[in-house]
């Protein structure tokens, strides 16, 4: 049995930055035609010579293939301006992203006091650019995290109603039904490991660091609400790996750091998922049609083939480790 669908888009990836980068962004490449690059590299992505250097080493890296486009995206920091917005647009950024103070990777230099920003938001607008939010109050228990942002998405959203918004990885059932009530300019990516694990499978037996991320996994139900919209053929959800690769050195000590590797097994992963649930004809769409959309992209055409052939993800790929590292998955990238 075979599988052709388009390439997809990733609408949320970490490349990471010099050997990292080259490592990881073959896989990356491998399945998708299009990736949507996160801005938390350290130094940040910022200003318009950071988007500049930044998309100009990520094509260096891809060694002269043409069958990959990075989609540029800038930090939202506490700093940002009006005039900035507009440069970075020029620049080639498509998206700005907001990290709330101190939740996640990278994430020292966000955003405390979210009104405070409303004349970049207001620019945002003006230009066309999507406005991404990492989805969790600052100082709130971690489980609670993703549910008390809620009310800051909802602020932004009926004041910016012409404002295009991405909620990123939602990790829980109260986010997505949000979503779902919230007008068409705010839509949601989902991640595949988000669609696999609870909070069980990172501290339920033995802790298995290299399925901690920000934000947290959550219950089943939540889980559950995750995987449902993905099948479900709402357009207001689409793909986002948040594949965040670290070493397992990096991974496997006291002070662990956040991110699950998904890029290897994107496809093969989904395409089980999808199947298990009698969907597999709504994988393309959830994959590599409802993110351009909203980002307002043409679809790509260039296809990929999958085969129903079972194997067994590695336990690493130059140091880090996958996501499902040791399990037989059932689809594989032809």
């Amino acid at each position: 049995m075979k599988l052709t669908i388009r390439k997809i888009d990733d609408m949320h990836v970490h490349l990471r930055q010099g050997e990292m980068l080259q490592s990881v962004l073959p896989f990356t490449m491998s399945q998708c035609a299009r990736a949507l690059v996160m801005p938390n590299t350290m130094p940040p992505i910022i200003n318009v010579e950071d988007v500049v250097n930044y998309r100009k080493a990520i094509v260096e890296a891809k060694r002269g293939s043409n069958d990959f486009e990075p989609l540029m995206t800038f930090k939202v920091v506490p700093s940002a301006s009006p005039d900035e917005v507009r440069a970075l647009k020029q620049a080639g950024a498509i998206a700005g992203k907001l990290y709330p103070e101190g939740v996640t990777t990278n994430s020292d230099d966000g955003v405390g006091d979210f009104d405070a920003l409303y004349p970049v938001y207001e620019e945002m607008e003006k230009e066309g650019l999507v406005l991404c939010l990492h989805g969790e109050m600052p100082g709130v228990f971690s489980l609670d995290r993703e549910h008390a942002f809620l009310d800051v998405l909802i602020k932004i959203a009926n004041d910016f109603p012409s404002l295009k918004i991405v909620l990123e990885h939602a990790t829980t059932a109260s986010a997505i039904a949000t979503v779902k009530a919230l007008p068409e300019n705010v839509a949601c990516t989902l991640t595949v490991h988000h669609m696999y694990i609870t909070l069980d499978d990172l501290v339920g037996d033995k802790l298995n660091p290299h399925v901690f991320c920000k934000p947290i996994a959550k219950r089943p139900e939540d889980r559950d609400a995750v995987l449902d919209a993905a099948l479900s053929g709402n357009p207001k959800f689409f793909f986002g790996s948040d594949s965040a690769p670290h070493t397992i050195a990096s991974k496997e000590c006291a002070c662990g750091a956040a991110g699950v590797y998904s890029a290897p097994i994107l496809l093969p992963a989904l395409c089980q998922l999808f199947e298990r649930n009698g969907a597999l004809e709504r994988l393309q769409p959830f994959t590599s049609e409802f993110g351009a959309n909203f980002y307002g992209l043409p679809l790509n055409t260039s296809m990929i083939e999958l085969s129903k052939k079972r194997w067994t993800v590695p336990d690493q790929y130059d140091g880090v480790r996958p996501f499902l590292a040791g399990s037989q998955l059932d689809w594989q990238l032809d």
